[in-house]
């Protein structure tokens, strides 16, 4: 595989990783666009603009688009996070140019009025659809109390109030002041040359307009508290808890990865055996999640209102443990194999390596090669986790939970 690197006279960036031993490629235009970007007035735009892009603009319509994608046979799709917007699709090298077109027109589409209304009810019934699932709104309640007063406290979707109230001026001012080529990453991966990409670069993105929006990366410094939100129609309570994590830039993220799996894997980690297997909880776990200066631990619980509160005192336990006494060398070496195996997986397809390439360059401008990762996994030790705990130790500063408890200590 060989990678490459240009900036066009705009400030597009152009990677690619180049492997003619594969029989696809994936593009992918990573934004630097997502909720910490945006205001408490236009909150939830970025992840509407994604939905708007796929209305269309001058050169195709949203059927058109929509057609020729399938008579291509992309696979194609978008997404919206709290810092970067994606607009990203894999197809056979000889529609490279087609499907290149195609996506690149995403980013800038007409907002239509009737397109802009039709789609704000969309929105509306995707938050109310949302707002159903008590998981995802215990996780949106710990991200803003967790959060309060930092960018990242803003919610992906928005509200129902801002999203009713977003008008498409504001939405065209938002899209003006991020969608400069300054802040977005083109990321090629798979079976094309080099020249093609940046003969493509250079026809569909040259005349995007130049520049950069500045983002403000300071570390949240969190305050910590609970919130309740009693759901008496829930059978389960549902509990996500967050604390300080390495950000995204810090080299201590390699062995953040590695822990989440040792503590809180979906099988084989310690709150699985402990919560997940003996049947006290339906679901428990611990993520890492990495954003511009800042980082979380997040715990996830679900289980019965009465085990609620024994099974949180039980992850603080298993917490307390860890922080005290680091991991074994036998759980270490597990989670490497784990960790090593997805790497790979994940890397044996173009789909697959689009997402580290441009993720890597968007968060830390660096070229990480499958080798480089499966080193760095390969050379973790106990000390490394011994290093990361001591600057992050686990634990559940900031708590949210939805279910049929008023209190994490009462009853339904």
């Amino acid at each position: 595989m060989q990678f490459h690197h240009a900036q066009l006279s705009n400030g597009l960036t152009v990677i690619a990783e180049l492997n003619p031993q594969v029989h696809s490629v994936a593009l992918g235009f990573f934004v630097r666009a997502g909720a910490r970007d945006e205001s408490p007035e236009n909150s939830g735009v970025s992840h509407f603009l994604e939905h708007m892009a796929f209305k269309g603009n001058e050169r195709y319509s949203a059927d058109e688009l929509n057609r020729t994608f399938d008579e291509i046979g992309a696979d194609y799709n978008a997404s919206t996070s709290e810092e970067v917007t994606i607009f990203h699709a894999a197809v056979l090298p000889e529609y490279l140019p087609r499907g290149f077109e195609l996506v690149s027109c995403l980013l800038y589409p007409s907002v239509r009025q009737e397109d802009f209304d039709v789609e704000k009810k969309v929105i509306l019934e995707e938050i109310g659809m949302y707002m159903d699932q008590p998981g995802w709104v215990a996780y949106e309640k710990a991200m803003q109390t967790h959060f309060a007063g930092h960018p990242l406290e803003r919610i992906v979707l928005g509200t129902t109030e801002s999203i009713t109230a977003l008008s498409s001026e504001q939405m065209c001012r938002y899209h003006e002041e991020r969608y400069r080529a300054g802040n977005i990453t083109l990321a090629v991966a798979g079976n094309t040359s080099w020249d093609q990409v940046l003969d493509l670069a250079r026809q569909h993105c040259n005349a995007w307009p130049a520049g950069r929006t500045a983002r403000p990366d300071e570390e949240a410094r969190p305050l910590g508290g609970q919130t309740i939100v009693p759901k008496p129609s829930s059978h389960l309570e549902h509990l996500v808890a967050l604390s300080p994590a390495p950000p995204a830039e810090s080299p201590l993220r390699f062995a953040a990865a590695i822990l989440s799996v040792i503590v809180g894997d979906s099988s084989g980690s310690r709150l699985f055996w402990a919560l997940v297997d003996p049947g006290l909880a339906e679901s428990a776990g611990l993520g890492f999640n990495d954003y511009n200066g800042s980082g979380a631990w997040m715990s996830y619980l679900s289980c019965t209102p009465e085990a609620t509160a024994a099974n949180h005192a039980l992850m603080n336990e298993i917490y307390e443990a860890v922080n005290s006494t680091g991991v074994t060398e036998e759980e270490l070496r597990r989670a490497k194999s784990k960790v090593a195996s997805r790497i790979v997986l994940r890397g044996e397809r173009p789909r697959g390596r689009l997402s580290s390439l441009g993720e890597n360059w968007v968060y830390r401008q660096e070229y990480r090669s499958i080798e480089a990762d499966l080193k760095v996994v390969e050379e973790m030790t106990t000390a490394d986790i011994r290093g990361l705990l001591e600057a992050y130790p686990l634990g559940q500063i900031t708590t949210a939970a939805v279910g049929p408890l008023e209190s994490l200590n009462g009853r339904p």
